[in-house]
């Protein structure tokens, strides 16, 4: 890490400096090893419990006893904070002589960090915004940015494509009509987010509605975004088991502007700290078949960690039976689904269905062109 050029975190449209912090750390007996433990919270050096300044815009108040900070956070991440039976909360105290008031579990509300000293309320503040960081990082994401594949000549292609794979290769192993995608949730994704309040929401609508304004629009202007749906693709080593089988995307004219919009967008996104960035290009994929869609009758249909009750026999199943998709990689693989324009990007809630179109509930859209 360059400490004279620090990472930036932008929280709540406020910046932030990520200053570097020894990572040896103290000593801790397992029953203090828990999921919900302070992640890169301790130093091995008490001198450098203030290492972790922000940036000259901060949040916070003076006041008779001292000074005060106020953080609005979901209450989801509350649990992070606190810790297995509060000791995350009581280090952060104890080590930075501070009080860190947080409203009790379901009840709204701000996270109010207080104490006598401006710098240990500052590294109380950073070392908060570590934990929900953390935490946000392990809780499934909630919502998405895709552009829609659900033109009727794809959903129609789709169709052909499935009753073809079904009547050539459905004796080989694992493949069945479950594991085929809805063909009214076609759709290539952007981004994944993790967004737990209304608040969060609007914050990704306003940064779409940029990303139409300073990235589409003028790299667009006005023209068509055409693509072309053809041949099929999977991402891991062995083509007799494979767990996801991907459409490719490519636009008519040759061009890199779809895989430039969705690059600058995750670029856009990340900047705001609304999502983290998994690659250095986005992977432009439209999923049509996904053991994760199995049919699972014993199941919330709302997850996808979804553990199966058992087989015909009674004996429990992995969570994702793999498929042979040997015969199909060589009897489709140029598959044609269709051609369509981009028209909209979605922002749209996971595990969901509109009752008009049957794609995924919109939080948000920007039209293309």
């Amino acid at each position: 890490m360059d400490v004279l050029r620090p990472e930036l975190v932008w929280i709540d449209g406020r910046c932030y400096r990520k200053n570097f912090v020894s990572d040896t750390p103290l000593e801790t007996g397992p029953d203090e090893m828990e999921e919900e433990e302070d992640v890169g919270m301790t130093t091995g050096c008490r001198d450098t419990v203030y290492a972790d300044e922000s940036c000259d815009i901060v949040p916070i108040q003076k006041t008779d006893s001292g000074y005060k900070l106020t953080l609005d956070l979901p209450s989801d991440l509350f649990k992070f904070i606190i810790g297995r039976k509060g000791e995350t909360k009581k280090r952060i105290e104890r080590e930075t002589k501070t009080q860190v008031h947080i409203p009790k579990v379901g009840a709204g509300g701000e996270v109010v960090i207080t104490g006598s000293d401006r710098r240990g309320v500052l590294s109380a503040m950073r070392r908060v915004e570590i934990l929900v960081d953390s935490g946000r990082a392990k809780l499934p994401f909630t919502h998405f940015l895709s552009f829609p594949l659900t033109a009727t000549a794809i959903k129609k292609g789709f169709q052909e494509f499935k009753s073809n794979v079904l009547s050539e290769c459905g004796q080989d192993q694992g493949i069945d009509a479950s594991i085929f995608q809805n063909p009214d949730k076609l759709h290539l994704t952007i981004a994944t987010l993790v967004l737990l309040s209304d608040k969060e929401v609007a914050a990704a609508a306003r940064i779409l509605k940029e990303c139409q304004e300073e990235i589409i629009a003028p790299l667009l202007q006005g023209e068509p975004l055409q693509v072309d749906v053809q041949g099929i693709e999977y991402m891991n080593d062995d083509p007799a088991m494979v767990d996801v089988l991907y459409a490719q995307v490519h636009t008519l004219d040759g061009s890199d502007k779809l895989q430039t919009i969705a690059d600058s967008i995750v670029e856009k996104f990340v900047t705001a700290g609304l999502t983290e960035r998994e690659y250095d290009r986005v992977k432009l994929h439209g999923t049509v078949m996904n053991t994760l869609f199995r049919k699972d009758p014993s199941a919330s249909p709302d997850k996808t960690d979804r553990k199966a009750a058992g087989n015909s026999k009674g004996r429990p199943f992995k969570d994702r039976e793999s498929f042979d998709a040997r015969n199909v990689l060589e009897i489709f693989s140029d598959f044609s689904f269709g051609k369509m324009d981009m028209n909209s990007i979605h922002l749209s809630e996971r595990f969901s269905s509109d009752s008009n179109t049957g794609y995924y509930k919109c939080a948000a859209f920007v039209e293309v062109t």
